[in-house]
């Protein structure tokens, strides 16, 4: 830790007291829910790190609170957050740090309208005051790329890709599309104002509800970004446990066909979902990429007390 890391420390202990003033003045009640936990969150593309419990069982450090929070927002009906670390296996580079912060908060009866505000207030904490711009995922691509997300062939993405010079090898269309998003689109976002990106496919959907635009069926999920910098990813969340259920065993097959563990569905999640989820909306944040842009680095190591490799 170098000399003047003391000034980072004192900036993140400031940043996490100003974003737990935030929602105390706002009526939203911290939680802290396990880090780790025998249920794994299923995600086809996020592996977790596994950890020996003894006697022949295993457990899972989380890479989002998300379950456990829904299980009480189940019980209490009312806004909740939570300043939590998680981790993810194999993600360490400028941008990412195995374990990382995020700010992850949920609110019940509140419109996307309303719940953007908070989102965008939140963010100004670090950034002081921004204007934001509302994009849909498939006019993002018909806009930069000139190809219709909802409906390209995988030799039509693939052929995009070989026009932007993008070197590729997955047949994944997730894959497919995730890369020509982040080559293709996001370096035409500037760093004037936030970008929200919402309707994204509905094979993206995972813990979001769907609705019909346009004759497509898309999910009521919603990414803000500054320039290239993806910062919160979040839901108008599902409520139906049949249908969440069906897309954690899709999830699953989808790890296996990617070569990856399948991973044991949370019967105390699902339950929480039979009980009855308020309707409400939720996000994610990284606290560390907002560090980042507070400071203007653009590395996470700069504003962690220590990155991966001298932990």
């Amino acid at each position: 830790m170098s000399p003047a890391s003391n000034s980072l420390l004192q900036e993140r202990a400031d940043m996490f007291r100003a974003v737990r003033n935030f929602f105390y003045e706002r009526g939203v009640l911290e939680v802290d829910c396990p880090l780790l936990s025998h249920y794994a969150p299923i995600d086809a593309y996020i592996d977790l790190f596994s950890v020996d419990l003894g006697e022949e069982k295993q457990g899972y450090l989380h890479s989002s609170p998300e379950y456990g929070m829904k299980r009480l927002l189940a019980r209490k009906a009312r806004p909740i957050y939570q300043l939590s670390h998680v981790y993810r296996k194999g993600e360490a580079g400028k941008k990412h740090n195995p374990e990382f912060t995020l700010v992850e908060w949920y609110r019940p009866g509140v419109t996307f309208e309303a719940f953007l505000v908070e989102v965008v207030d939140l963010i100004a904490l670090f950034l002081g005051p921004l204007s934001y711009e509302l994009i849909t995922y498939r006019a993002a691509f018909e806009n930069y790329l000139n190809i219709d997300s909802l409906n390209a062939t995988e030799n039509e993405l693939k052929k995009k890709m070989q026009d932007l010079g993008i070197d590729a090898t997955t047949e994944d269309r997730e894959e497919l599309l995730n890369l020509l998003w982040g080559c293709g689109i996001e370096p035409h976002f500037g760093n004037d104002k936030l970008m929200v990106v919402t309707d994204f496919p509905k094979s993206q959907a995972m813990l979001a509800q769907t609705h019909i635009v346009k004759g497509e069926e898309v999910a009521r999920r919603f990414e803000v970004s500054f320039g290239q910098m993806e910062l919160g990813n979040g839901y108008h969340e599902l409520c139906d446990p049949i249908e969440q259920k069906r897309r954690l065993r899709e999830a699953n097959q989808k790890r296996l066909a990617l070569g990856k563990e399948e991973l044991p569905i949370d019967p105390f999640f699902l339950k929480a979902l039979e009980s009855g989820l308020p309707d409400s909306y939720g996000i994610a944040i990284g606290f560390d990429r907002l560090m980042m842009l507070r400071y203007q680095v653009d590395d996470i190591a700069a504003v962690l007390p220590f990155f991966w490799d001298e932990s």
